[in-house]
């Protein structure tokens, strides 16, 4: 009979620490020492941990270092489960931190089943999510670079008080800027706008690339069938499914929403129940984007010509969602903000309800074979 070893393991850059607990409630916990990280260092460390009979099952903390080891591990035949960090359970006082240690406590913990493991994408599935997360790095950089410009135009006392920033027709004014002083004020000047082009070059590259990829992706119907919701593009249906990945692993829409963070946090005793701000302990990305589009349910339901442009090809179940989210949305956004609630508790409660909308369809839609 095969017996069970839970084995813990801290992974770093060039290192493995590697603990193992024995099955059983008093089965000893014993350090096994710390491997080189490299595929052939983990195979060897498979073979002699199964040369008695004994049947490894492995964990190790979510970090840099990705899902090469998961997917390397997996595919010799072993379970092995990434644990998110800030489900870890720990000691309050525990001031001692050293990989032996840490690799003896996910071990241990893995053994006595308080480790929850977190789901893990594919190879596509994270070349996508790679891709998009590029992108926001270069939006991020986009208005990084916009907010040095202008700060420098501050410093120097040049205001544009013609309208709003970055409209065509400020960009006309920035183009035609020549007072200051010195040259070299104005190449430097020259340079920050030269550096927000090259951001938004790179941006405008980058959703190009998004949108040759979708198609060949295995989620592609399900990018496609949530832009039958208002305010979710290509770009933000791309996101959230890249960031969630399979969505029906979920088995209710409150699921999904308090994996997006998007529930209030509880602190219940007795008869009393306290509920206070967004937990934001689920994927930020994905919940900005809900947050995102869940701006536009501010105007009354409409179906214009870009909408039904989209939507045209999508089976009739799908449309009739999307017109669902409308209606419930708007009158909802107009009850909030009509009864004084703060715009972001608004807008957090729309994008609450608009996962629901987006487990909805992703349950409706199937997958590309």
């Amino acid at each position: 009979m095969n017996k069970a070893l839970y084995v813990g393991l801290d992974v770093h850059k060039d290192t493995i620490a590697v603990a193992v607990a024995e099955d059983g409630r008093g089965g000893e916990i014993r350090f096994h020492g710390t491997i080189v990280n490299s595929a052939d260092a983990v195979l060897r460390l498979t073979k002699t941990l199964t040369k008695n009979g004994h049947t490894p099952s492995f964990c190790y903390e979510a970090g840099p270092c990705g899902y090469g080891l998961h997917r390397h591990l997996t595919k010799l035949g072993f379970e092995c489960a990434v644990i998110a960090p800030s489900m870890i359970p720990r000691k309050t006082g525990d001031r001692i931190k050293t990989d032996r240690r840490d690799a003896e406590m996910l071990a241990r913990l893995w053994r006595a089943g308080e480790l929850t493991a977190i789901w893990t994408p594919d190879e596509e599935q994270e070349a996508m999510r790679d891709l998009i997360r590029t992108r926001k790095q270069a939006v991020d950089a986009v208005k990084t670079a916009k907010q040095q410009l202008l700060s420098f135009l501050l410093r120097h006392g040049l205001r544009y008080e013609n309208g709003q920033y970055w409209t065509q027709r400020h960009r006309r004014w920035l183009a035609e800027l020549r007072r200051f002083r010195f040259p070299h004020q104005q190449v430097a000047f020259e340079e920050l706008k030269r550096t927000i082009d090259q951001a938004e070059t790179r941006v405008a590259t980058l959703d190009q690339v998004i949108e040759e990829a979708i198609p060949n992706w295995h989620f592609a119907p399900v990018v496609d069938a949530l832009r039958a919701l208002r305010g979710v593009n290509t770009t933000i249906a791309a996101t959230v499914v890249a960031e969630i990945g399979d969505i029906t692993r979920f088995e209710n829409p409150r699921q999904l929403m308090a994996w997006l963070g998007l529930v209030p946090s509880e602190h219940s005793s007795g008869n009393t129940t306290r509920r206070g701000r967004l937990t934001k302990t689920g994927n930020a990305l994905a919940r900005t984007m809900l947050v995102e589009a869940g701006w536009s349910y501010r105007h009354p339901p409409k179906e214009g010509h870009p909408y039904l442009k989209r939507s045209a090809h999508l089976p009739q179940e799908i449309k009739d969602i999307g017109w669902k989210a409308q209606i419930r949305l708007y009158k909802r956004y107009r009850h909030l903000s009509n009864a004084g609630k703060p715009q972001p508790r608004v807008l957090a409660a729309i994008a609450r309800e608009l996962a629901g909308f987006v487990w909805d369809i992703a349950r409706k839609t199937p997958l590309a074979t």
